[in-house]
């Protein structure tokens, strides 16, 4: 075996590495341009991604070291399926490489990550390549090339989960040709198994395009191949049954938790028009990523100009042609009609990054392009200059008869050089076919010409995402690191064996717990249990929607104490009632809260017919605390501020109740002033509600109060601003600054005040019935001692994988609001036990065993049979 590697090795090397390096060093220069390279200033990834996958990454190393379980995260949104996590996010076989980088590195790690996936990407397309077309080696780089380089791949390269399946989808249609062609079904079930367990989402995608190209190819020569469709879906279906130790619990995971599907509201898809597909395919055109955007479809001029000419010789059968083209037919119609389109995306519409299918477009032209340029010969009587000069029309067209308000992003040097690109091709292939350029010659210089084509592509979107997005600086995910990390690590000795939560008054991102490895509330992510994050955001903690992001910026003491935050890190004095400065790391400084309760909180059973108001989080955090506590305190009173001062705003009472600001400078803050009387032993904040949150973009408020300033999103964090605790009356001054859109619609500013009296009574009302547990990967621990049955309230999230132990025996778990754990407990001294398994895990690693035991069976009965024949 090693002697057919150094043989191979030694006649292809070459080739083989020019794939790789090739794409690799095009997008490494491009990188360079924009100042991003390993170590730099900025990040690989652009702004909104940046932290999130970094963040990820860094908590999947953290599984690796040992530091935490593959099963259950604890560190965000209370605690989550972490599985279900990896199994979107991380589930690609280069993860594991981040065991080698620290987590304060993870820009470095992604870095590294983002090139090999486009690098293997390449090979990848050039093992399809050389075991599928007849062409100079050369030509096989070059579609490597091309593909690897397509449009999808750099224009979502920040998406850094996502690249792992271009790595499988040639290997896969690879598979596909052999098992048809040869009956080897290994490549094919080997392919579609690491493609699953890598990324379910777009595993879904691919498969079903694969199933389609299947059968397209099945009717190309159905005398033939009508014999290998049990073969196939035998392969298919095994390799979906093995792979169900990773899907099974994700899908298990998004049907127990609240993920819904989209309704179909609409036949066409909203932003396509008649010219996209032409537009599209020329170079460098990037609209956008965000909402509005049409398919990303361009994998180079010289593919698709083959592509066509597949479709116009004479020497590719016409049965093959009509195979072929209804894929076409099936992925344009699927651009516009939207079922079709939600279908693709497994009928749940995509946040923003429309079209995620489109790549599979790009794969059937180069694919098609293949078979093509394999016809091409010096005498091909025309058709290839034909197909060069139509299109080189129809992209005039494009171009110029459009509105003049549509495809405004496609400008006159990106038109020029396209058109220049299909000349130069179109001349370098006339001096073949006028045999002055030998064939490899040929594939030579049409490598460097599609190298430069893919250059210009390239920059134009990282570009793109530049202005999108923006490319984040790296400094601020690593510099804070040492800090931030020497605060956690103090608060966990501070717990001791208890757990408790802490969060950070000032973020990095939204996902820091994962990265620092605390346990926190603050989450982004796509994969997150949304009955837990309704009930939070019932009790103030803004989560709306579809409930991808929540937030614990600005809420009430009253939540930091059921949530149990015990530690705040912040860079300023955080003016709360019960917290104090227990320690201090370069900027940052960690406070303690004296009122923050266990896990876990003893109850009657009332509890589980406790009614939240409508639309009223004070109302929702009084009617628990009354509950937990036993008592019938009045937490809350309002009070008017005044208007003292205004700057560059006017502002305006549009309703009873409500404000209008409206900036009178462009892109400098709105400024409004209020005073305020507080009465003595009360928490004040300043509630700010927006009336009409689609107006919002990415508005920010800044509260500055006695020279401490906080600045949060408006839409995304809760509405109420603290202001401080005064233990003596005082009169508070605060200036709020809006920024970020022209004007701003809010309900008019109350100020809330909270009665701490009322809330400590509460607070060691419910302390007294506390129940605290020790946490230690995917189990949590308390010993109990009551003298009546009681129900036990945890804010650990309700999932179904989660198994109550009371002394060894297993007890009934049930849901407070469908969102929080909650159990009833007999009197007496118990040893309680949670233990958490993902559902469905046991059951795939069942069908894991069986689909590869299956398949083995199946491979070695396929080759019997091949040697008997």
């Amino acid at each position: 075996m090693i002697t057919s590697i150094k043989h191979y090795l030694k006649h292809e090397g070459r080739y083989l590495a020019a794939a790789f390096f090739i794409p690799v060093a095009i997008m490494f220069f491009m990188y360079l341009s924009l100042n991003i390279y390993w170590g730099s200033e900025r990040s690989v990834l652009a702004s909104d991604a940046f932290s999130q996958f970094a963040n990820f990454h860094a908590s999947f190393r953290n599984v690796l070291h040992g530091e935490q379980s593959l099963f259950y995260n604890w560190n965000a949104s209370l605690g989550l399926n972490y599985l279900a996590l990896v199994s979107y996010y991380l589930g690609g076989i280069f993860t594991p490489l981040v065991f080698f980088f620290d987590n304060s590195a993870m820009p470095d790690a992604l870095y590294l990550l983002t090139l090999l996936k486009i690098g293997c990407a390449s090979v990848a397309f050039w093992v399809y390549a050389k075991n599928t077309f007849k062409l100079p080696r050369w030509t096989f780089v070059s579609l490597s090339v091309a593909y690897s380089l397509m449009s999808f791949i750099t224009a979502h390269s920040e998406l850094i989960m996502w690249l792992d399946i271009f790595l499988y989808l040639p290997l896969i249609i690879l598979g596909i040709n052999r098992l048809m062609d040869d009956r080897k079904p290994v490549t094919l079930f080997v392919s579609y198994l690491l493609l699953f367990v890598s990324n379910f989402y777009f595993g879904f995608m691919i498969g079903v395009f694969s199933v389609l190209y299947f059968l397209a190819r099945l009717t190309t020569q159905f005398s033939r191949y009508k014999r290998t469709i049990l073969p196939y879906f035998t392969t298919s279906l095994l390799a979906g049954c093995a792979s169900m130790i990773m899907i099974l619990p994700a899908v298990m995971d998004l049907r127990a938790n609240g993920e819904t599907l989209t309704e179909i509201t609409q036949l066409k898809t909203e932003a396509t028009a008649f010219w996209d597909i032409l537009i599209k395919n020329m170079i460098g055109v990037f609209d956008t990523t965000k909402y509005g955007s049409i398919p990303f479809i361009y994998v180079g001029l010289l593919p698709l100009t083959f592509c066509l000419f597949f479709f116009v010789t004479k020497k590719i059968p016409v049965k093959q042609k009509l195979a072929f083209g209804s894929l076409f037919v099936i992925l344009i119609a699927s651009f516009y009609l939207e079922p079709l389109n939600l279908f693709w995306h497994g009928m749940h519409a995509p946040n923003m990054f429309l079209f995620r299918y489109s790549f599979l477009f790009s794969f059937l032209v180069i694919m098609l392009a293949g078979y093509g340029w394999e016809k091409l010969e010096p005498a091909d009587g025309g058709y290839l200059a034909g197909v060069f000069a139509v299109l080189t029309v129809l992209m005039t067209l494009a171009k110029f008869i459009p509105d003049k308000k549509s495809y405004t992003f496609v400008t006159i040097d990106l038109y020029v050089a396209t058109i220049v690109f299909l000349l130069v091709y179109l001349l370098v292939i006339m001096f073949y076919q006028l045999q002055k350029l030998p064939r490899k010659r040929l594939a030579v210089l049409l490598l460097i010409l599609m190298s430069g084509e893919a250059m210009l592509n390239t920059n134009k979107m990282l570009n793109g995402i530049l202005d999108d997005w923006n490319y984040a600086s790296r400094s601020l995910f690593s510099a804070p690191y040492k800090d931030y990390k020497q605060l956690v690590t103090q608060a966990d000795k501070a717990n001791g064996t208890d757990f408790f939560r802490l969060e950070s008054l000032a973020p990095i991102s939204s996902n820091d717990a994962f990265n620092y490895g605390f346990s926190g509330i603050s989450m982004f992510s796509s994969i997150r249990n949304r009955h837990s994050s309704s009930v939070m955001n019932d009790l103030g903690f803004r989560s709306r929607g579809t409930n991808l992001n929540i937030r614990y910026q600005n809420n009430t003491l009253l939540m930091d104490a059921f949530t149990g935050i015990r530690h705040n890190i912040s860079d300023q004095e955080i003016l709360k009632y019960g917290f104090e400065q227990i320690g201090s790391q370069g900027k940052y400084k960690l406070f303690q809260n004296s009122n923050a309760l266990p896990l876990g909180m003893l109850t009657d059973s009332s509890i589980a017919g406790l009614n939240f108001p409508e639309n009223d989080n004070l109302g929702a955090q009084t009617a628990l605390f009354n509950q937990l506590a036993g008592s019938n305190e009045t937490y809350f009173t309002f009070a008017s501020p005044t208007v003292i001062k205004t700057s560059n705003t006017t502002m305006t009472h549009v309703a009873e109740n409500e404000i209008k600001l409206v900036e009178k400078k462009p892109n400098l803050a709105k400024e409004v002033t209020w005073e305020v009387t507080v009465p003595a032993g009360k928490q004040a904040y300043l509630s700010l509600f927006p009336t009409n949150f689609g107006q919002l973009e990415s508005s920010t408020a800044e509260v500055m109060v006695n020279g401490t300033a906080y600045k949060t999103q408006i839409g995304i964090t809760g509405q109420y601003y603290n202001l401080g605790y005064t233990e003596t009356e005082t009169t508070v001054v605060f200036t709020v600054s809006f920024y970020g859109t022209k004007e701003i619609n809010l309900v008019d500013p109350p100020v809330l005040l909270l009665d701490v009296n009322a809330f400590q009574r509460s607070v060691d009302a419910i302390q007294a019935n506390g129940l605290a547990f020790s946490v230690d990967g995917r189990t949590a621990t308390a010993a109990v001692d009551i003298d009546q049955p009681q129900t036990l309230l945890t804010t650990i999230p309700y999932d179904k994988g989660w198994r109550a132990y009371l002394d060894g025996k297993q007890i009934t778990t049930t849901a407070f609001k469908d969102g929080l754990l909650m159990l009833d407990l007999p009197k007496g001294t118990h040893e309680l036990k949670l233990v958490f398994l993902p559902s469905g895990l046991i059951a795939g690693i069942v069908c894991f065993v069986a689909g590869t035991g299956g398949f083995v069976l199946f491979a070695l009965y396929c080759r019997k049979k091949r040697q008997l024949d």
